[in-house]
């Protein structure tokens, strides 16, 4: 019994040193977002060893550094307003990328959860929209290309933008699932209409930058949904920590939490996060889809404290 005690400790500790370094890189200030993501991918291979896929990013990079510079602009290729440079370097990564690499995105089995490992997205070649973009991301910087992701409603999408003090004042928007196609505002348009319905209003707020923590933070929610979606709790209730530890504000996630113990039967955890979530939430002004959230998490918190009770 002692070495197991021991062990389950240990594993523990090893958790909560990866929410804590989890947060630290999803805050940080430095642009990279591939040591965060492959943390990400330890909910799934805890003994991941992320050194030789940042060695095999840095190895795409530095190609693609070279592709950028060699890029030719051909007169009359690029879209009216668009800088003839920028065009040319995002088409020398497109090609290096989908057409030489082949990463592609994964059509028939879009709710594999490997789609948001980037270990898995680079050994695959494969994924959705927002690993498909962080990729993207990653080899452009370090090709010396500023490509931003934007948070787009259903589908994210990335932005080159126009470099300022020129002529040219239309930035490039690319979608990184559609092995880097450029959309158009019309065409942006009707990717909203697709994933938010045919009422939704398009804005060009629709179109600003996603922060770092943003990105990580819809990177978490996808696989949350996954996991939930597949009955698997123990993996939901680990990628909501790292949720967390982004934004420990996020009483949703606190919510969530505290439901997915209740599913392992961790009544004493259930407990502790939803009746926190119930102080935090009447503080709150709620509408009407919230006031039901909150009276049946209500409901779930007087169970919980007689299992409790019982327990004891």
């Amino acid at each position: 019994m002692g070495p197991a005690l021991f062990f389950g400790t240990i594993t523990t500790v090893i958790k909560d040193h990866l929410i804590k370094a989890f947060g630290h890189a999803a805050l940080s200030p430095d642009p990279d977002l591939a040591i965060a993501a492959l943390m990400i991918a330890r909910v799934e291979y805890p003994k991941l060893d992320a050194g030789p896929y940042l060695d095999q990013l840095d190895a795409l990079g530095n190609e693609a550094k070279l592709r950028v510079a060699a890029a030719t602009v051909v007169r009359g290729s690029a879209p009216p307003r668009v800088d003839p440079d920028h065009y040319a370097q995002v088409m020398a990564i497109n090609e290096y990328l989908f057409d030489e690499l082949r990463f592609v995105g994964n059509e028939q089995q879009y709710e594999d959860p490997r789609n948001s490992f980037l270990n898995e997205v680079l050994d695959r070649r494969t994924g959705i929209p927002i690993s498909l973009a962080l990729l993207y991301m990653e080899v452009a910087r370090r090709a010396g290309l500023h490509v931003v992701g934007i948070n787009f409603p259903g589908h994210f999408l990335l932005r080159c933008p126009a470099r300022r003090g020129l002529q040219y004042s239309e930035d490039l928007i690319i979608d990184a699932y559609h092995r880097g196609a450029l959309l158009s505002e019309d065409a942006c348009k009707a990717l909203l209409r697709q994933h938010a319905g045919e009422d939704a209003v398009f804005d060009a707020q629709l179109l600003v930058r996603a922060t770092k923590p943003q990105i990580l933070a819809r990177m978490l929610v996808n696989l949350k949904r996954v996991y939930v979606h597949m009955h698997s709790f123990p993996q939901a209730r680990d990628v909501t920590e790292l949720l967390l530890a982004v934004d420990p504000s996020a009483t949703n996630e606190l919510r969530d939490r505290g439901l997915l113990a209740y599913h392992l039967n961790d009544y004493a955890a259930a407990l502790r996060d939803l009746q926190r979530y119930l102080q935090l939430s009447a503080k709150a002004e709620l509408d009407e889809d919230d006031r039901k959230d909150y009276e049946q998490i209500w409901e779930h918190v007087k169970t919980l404290r007689r299992r409790v009770a019982s327990l004891n």
